[in-house]
């Protein structure tokens, strides 16, 4: 098992919940839910019984059914039907994929007012709403979403327990690290975005796996995700799953917005609304949407019409690319690792830097504007590829896919609303860090630490 960060939230939701809340850990499939949640059961409770309502009898539902609201008589059945005996006190339950059975999440409430137990669920997918539709949510749920493997995450597999946190400490001083130092890290990275974050990926890079066999474990996991988008109940299987496939050929527009166009010539944005919604609510994309208005209250100008759509983690994504082939290749890996990559590199960097700031915890915005430059006959269309908020200030973020240092959309940005006070502003390439005016020129890796 890989180390993961969201093992100290967990801990730091039994030390304050002191069991008035479960917990819902929420994720796409095969980002490692159930693993982490079976290890800290082991590592920090006395004792567990584990419910997978994937597999479970329908003995087991039937008591969820008729008994939940008589827990004595409930959790004898329980222990009985799972051949266990009673666990004391403050151990735990854990009710994996429980979206399975909606019944079992509904009864948490009463659980957890009973107070014998510790609960955590795991679902992935939980926002269907036939699986929700009939039961109620219970208000002693607490919710904590989990990603694919960040990048430090992606070190700490390697065994790099240092790395990181020197990125920290050189984006705090605002220092470079030199050539040296700058090409070891990047070369690194770039492994990150060619394996990407799902554990299955890492375990077989890190066991000395070739691509070619990487690249086999994440076509399985895109199968998976094509499947559990036929489940969508908004307008059909093959409109959300036709949704999902048209993401790389958007990614690679100029502009990466997300056109219909592309999956039906003839599509209304109400139509598929549904499926884009379900796409990003499943955690299996990540929605990233045009503001009218750059204010730090971003949601309350987004559009909805207008976005670009991402996909969760950036090694499926290239493998997406080149689902095609039958397979991809050493090669193809080779050339990203060393920036020679045939398709669009900058797809993919944008695609990794958008999974970045949703790891860190950030909402997804960018800003089309049309501007006149001096000299210029007519007004022109620019676009700031990202928006964040960072100590109530808004920060514009722009990503290169390269060395290039244009900021063309930046300063047209800054001239157009001057009156916003941004006190500094980013851009990501492949470059060691540099500062030019208010403008600090980051390398790729330091996402991880806006």
């Amino acid at each position: 098992m890989f180390q993961r960060k969201i093992y100290d939230a967990l801990l730091e939701w039994k030390r304050l919940s002191h069991g008035t809340t479960a917990i819902m850990l929420e994720g796409a499939r095969r980002v490692g839910k159930s693993t982490i949640v079976e290890a800290f059961a082991k590592n920090e409770y006395d004792d567990y019984l584990l419910l997978d309502f994937g597999k479970e009898s329908q003995e087991i539902r039937q008591n969820f059914e008729e008994n939940i609201g008589n827990p004595d008589v409930f959790f004898r059945n329980l222990f009985l039907l799972k051949n266990k005996t009673r666990m004391p006190e403050r151990s735990l339950i854990i009710f994996d994929e429980v979206q399975r059975f909606p019944l079992a999440r509904q009864a948490i409430k009463y659980l957890v007012a009973d107070g014998r137990y510790d609960y955590i669920e795991t679902g992935s997918l939980i926002s269907i709403k036939k699986n929700v539709k009939d039961i109620i949510i219970p208000s002693e749920e607490q919710k904590l979403k989990m990603y694919p493997m960040d990048f430090e995450e992606f070190l700490w597999a390697r065994g790099d327990h240092t790395t990181a946190e020197e990125i920290r400490n050189a984006f705090s001083e605002r220092r470079p690290f030199g050539d040296s130092i700058h090409r070891k890290i990047t070369r690194t990275f770039r492994e990150y975005m060619a394996v990407g974050g799902m554990p299955q990926a890492v375990a077989r890079f890190s066991d000395g796996g070739t691509y070619e066999e990487i690249d086999y474990v994440k076509r399985t996991i895109l199968d998976l995700y094509e499947d559990d988008l036929r489940k969508s109940e908004e307008g059909g299987s093959d409109k959300t799953v036709a949704v999902f496939r048209a993401l790389p050929a958007n990614l690679s527009s100029h502009n990466r917005q997300f056109k219909l166009a592309s999956v039906d010539k003839n599509a209304r944005f109400g139509s598929y609304l549904g499926d884009i919604q379900f796409i990003d609510s499943a955690m299996i994309g990540n929605l990233c949407r045009n503001v009218s208005k750059p204010e730090v209250t971003l949601d309350l100008y987004a559009e909805p019409d207008t976005f670009k759509l991402y996909l969760c983690d950036t090694g499926l994504l290239l493998t997406q690319v080149m689902r095609a082939a039958q397979t991809a290749g050493d090669d193809l890996y080779k050339a990203l690792l060393f920036g020679r990559l045939g398709v669009d590199q900058g797809m993919i960097i944008e695609n990794m830097i958008a999974q970045m700031l949703v790891c860190n915890g950030h909402g997804l915005y960018f800003h089309s504007l049309r501007h006149q430059p001096a000299g210029s006959a007519k007004e022109k269309s620019y676009e700031v590829d990202f928006l964040l908020v960072r100590g109530k200030r808004l920060c514009p973020l722009e990503v290169k896919s390269s060395g290039y240092q244009s900021h063309k959309s930046f300063d047209f940005f800054k001239e157009k609303y001057r009156q916003l006070k941004m006190p500094e502003r980013f851009i990501l390439y492949t470059k060691d860090l540099r500062r030019e005016d208010d403008i600090l020129y980051l390398p790729l890796y330091m996402t991880m630490c806006l």
